[in-house]
């Protein structure tokens, strides 16, 4: 009865020791996508910061272009200053990301299913023949 409870507590000590492992695993997974995100999310960030510099100092000197001609008036200033582009921060970051997850599922999952099918077709050509 000792021996059996014994035995018993052992082998629930290895399989426990086994799902940590395995969840170590896996987090170690989880982590990567969280840092293939954040770096996904900061390049967004640094490219829209670039590209907002550019436009507002195209902006300023088609103010100053247009200030020297005469033909600036507050409606057009207000027009070139408050105009928005359409694209903003979080599509394209949302888009990025899509990118990122799918290029990281089909590396992790894309050959293991093709293995596994290759597996499936000997088994069953195995078992006709």
């Amino acid at each position: 009865m000792k021996k059996e409870l014994e035995n018993k507590a052992e082998e629930l000590e290895q399989t426990l020791a086994k799902q940590l492992e395995l969840l170590k695993t896996d987090s170690g997974d989880w982590i990567k996508i969280g840092g293939i995100a954040i770096a996904g999310g900061l390049i967004a960030l640094a490219i829209l910061k670039i590209n907002k510099r550019k436009k507002n100092r195209s902006t300023e000197k088609a103010l100053e272009v247009l200030e020297r001609e005469g033909l600036l008036n507050e409606e057009i200033e207000n027009k070139l200053r408050n105009h928005s582009n359409s694209r903003g921060f979080w599509p394209t970051l949302s888009q990025r990301l899509l990118i990122l997850v799918l290029a990281y599922a089909k590396e992790k999952y894309l050959p293991s299913l093709f293995s596994n099918e290759d597996a499936e077709d000997a088994e069953s050509k195995s078992e006709q023949g």
